[in-house]
C-alpha cells in the first residue's frame, strides 16, 4: 500500500514539475491572432472583429507608441516573458505563469495601423486544461485597461 502511495505521490510531482518547467515553442504558440483558429477547449479568449469573444480595440496611437508602451508596461508584468516576435513590429507573443503552479499561458498580439490608431488583436489561451475560468478574459481585459491608461495623457 504504501509502495502504491509512493507512486502516486511521486506521478503527480513528476507531472506538476512537467507543467512548471514545460517548454513553450514559438513554432506552435507565436499565431496571429487575426487568423489564429479558435481552440475546441473553452480555455481561450480572442479579441478580434470576425470570430472573436470580443471585438479588437482601437487606440489612438500610433502602431510604434502603443508597442513601446506595451512593452514597458509588460517589463513589469509579473511572471511574464517574450516567446516571440516583437510589440514594434506589430506582433509578439508573451507566456505569462500562473503564480503557484506555474500553469503556462500564450498571449499572441497583432498591432494593425488603422486610420491614425492602431488596431489591436490578442488571442489568450492556456496551454493546460479544458477551462480557464475566465482567467484568458480577465487578462485580456486588464491588460488593455493598462495600456490605455499609459496611453492617455
Amino acid at each position: 500500500m504504501r509502495f502504491v502511495f509512493l507512486a502516486l505521490l511521486l506521478s503527480l510531482a513528476a507531472l506538476l514539475l512537467y507543467i512548471r518547467l514545460a517548454p513553450m515553442q514559438a513554432g506552435r504558440w507565436h499565431v496571429d491572432p487575426s487568423t489564429a483558429e479558435r481552440p475546441s477547449t473553452p480555455n481561450a479568449f480572442i479579441m478580434r472583429d470576425e470570430g472573436g469573444d470580443r471585438p479588437a480595440v482601437v487606440l489612438l496611437a500610433s502602431p510604434q507608441t502603443v508597442g513601446a508602451a506595451l512593452e514597458t508596461m509588460l517589463a513589469s508584468a509579473p511572471r511574464v516573458t517574450r516567446l516571440a516576435g516583437t510589440a514594434e513590429d506589430g506582433f509578439v507573443t508573451y507566456v505569462q505563469r500562473s503564480r503557484i503552479m506555474g500553469f503556462p499561458d500564450a498571449i499572441s498580439i497583432r498591432l494593425s495601423p488603422t486610420g491614425e490608431g492602431t488596431r489591436i488583436e490578442i488571442f489568450s489561451r492556456s496551454r493546460f486544461g479544458y477551462s480557464d475560468g475566465g482567467v484568458n478574459e480577465a487578462r485580456v481585459t486588464r491588460w488593455i485597461a493598462r495600456l490605455e491608461a499609459a496611453l492617455t495623457p
